[in-house]
């Protein structure tokens, strides 16, 4: 997506999106860590990371990642699973929260600029666009079932315990399969078919206010 250049073009749109674009990678692991807290784990807590401070939350590479092809990520909430009295419904709970906190940021974006809130402010009508399409490429992102993402995590809540240790073994070459896979093209299908999706559930969402 090339946001970088915007740094040159645009010096106060780019401070604008990178403030907000961080959060929605730093917001999708404090929700992460939010649930499991929920679930009775306290280790994102303990880490302090179940805080808005982007110090403890960012990873260079996936923040400039985010600005150089459009999506990123931060570095990952510790949670121990194994404290989850029901560790299965807590598994799916605490994956789906990150995907489902960047969908909730791309559906606020859209309302502000459905109802056209900001139009009179160029660099917030020029924002808005920007923040939605990255929050769905990382809530699309983030739900292929692959190792480490938070797909894969979704999916063995469903899996049998045997079916679930086969899985996390690929978790250690998980990023190199990633990086082959969109290198190559071959994951461009499942993100585009997660983005027709989220894409369709907020049309369905907005069909009740028209």
């Amino acid at each position: 997506m090339g946001l970088i250049s915007l740094l040159f073009s645009n010096p106060v749109l780019f401070i604008i999106l990178a403030v907000v674009l961080l959060y929605s990678i730093i917001l999708h692991e404090v929700a992460h860590g939010w649930v499991a807290h929920l679930f009775g784990d306290d280790t994102a807590l303990h880490y302090g990371r179940l805080t808005l401070n982007p110090a403890p939350h960012l990873d260079p590479i996936g923040a400039l990642m985010l600005f150089l092809v459009g999506f990123g990520w931060a570095r990952p909430v510790p949670v121990n699973y194994s404290s989850f009295s029901n560790t299965r419904f807590g598994l799916f709970c605490v994956a789906l929260a990150g995907c489902l906190t960047n969908i909730v940021i791309a559906v606020t974006a859209l309302i502000l600029l459905q109802f056209s809130l900001f139009n009179s402010n160029s660099v917030l009508s020029a924002t808005l666009p920007i923040v939605i399409k990255i929050n769905i490429i990382l809530g699309a992102f983030n739900l292929i079932p692959i190792p480490p993402l938070d797909g894969s995590k979704i999916l063995m809540s469903f899996l049998p315990y045997r079916a679930q240790e086969g899985l996390s073994r690929l978790e250690p070459y998980g990023f190199f399969i990633l990086v082959l896979l969109l290198f190559t093209g071959l994951l461009n299908p499942a993100i585009t078919f997660m983005e027709n999706l989220i894409y369709g559930g907020i049309g369905f969402l907005f069909s009740f206010f028209r």
